[in-house]
């Protein structure tokens, strides 16, 4: 009896050992590809399902608040938040597509090289995040956008864009484009 006690407990902390590693259910990813339409019906059910891509008809979208670079060669960054305010869940895949605009000239903001993008999935009220960060330039240089641009991956029309005002300063310039990156999608808290 004294020999099966033992053996029971340790094969019941190995089963509970492993079930600890196995989430069993949703944990904001989704490395299944549920759904390979990647698009979105806007304000729809059909819409919102899981696995169809994000669009803003179900996301509410927070830029800030900024850590601004406050002088020339500083570093900012520019959190924005993307919360799902639908019943239902909907997909983020990679990373936004995040552009600087200045009259009639515009920058695509790089991605960053070392980022590992994963698949996203909200259900109605959580958030994911992304970081847009920057190194400031001089004033009157060519990177002094006034405009922001966000675009969401897997969209369609104008669920999939929105603009806001840049008001953080000029960027500096790196090469042809802006001295700029954008991380990939990330879950809120994360």
């Amino acid at each position: 009896m004294r020999a099966t006690l033992p053996l029971a407990v340790t094969a019941l902390a190995a089963a509970l050992t492993l079930t600890a590693c196995d989430s069993g259910g949703d944990n904001g990813t989704d490395t299944a590809g549920k759904n390979g339409t990647g698009t979105a019906a806007a304000g729809t059910a059909a819409g919102t399902a899981a696995g169809t891509a994000c669009g803003f008809a179900e996301l509410g979208l927070e830029i800030g608040p900024a850590n601004a670079a406050p002088a020339v060669g500083d570093t900012g960054n520019l959190p924005v938040t993307l919360t799902n305010t639908k019943a239902g869940a909907c997909t983020l895949d990679g990373f936004p597509e995040v552009g600087l605009l200045a009259g009639d000239t515009s920058w695509t903001v790089a991605r960053e090289k070392a980022a590992q993008p994963a698949k996203l999935t909200l259900h109605q009220d959580e958030s994911a995040t992304f970081t847009l960060t920057y190194v400031r330039g001089e004033a009157g240089g060519k990177g002094a956008a006034d405009t922001l641009r966000i675009a969401l991956p897997g969209g369609s029309g104008d669920t999939v864009a929105k603009t806001a005002k840049w008001t953080y300063g000029v960027i500096a310039e790196k090469g042809a484009g802006l001295d700029a990156t954008v991380s990939p999608f990330q879950t809120a808290g994360d």
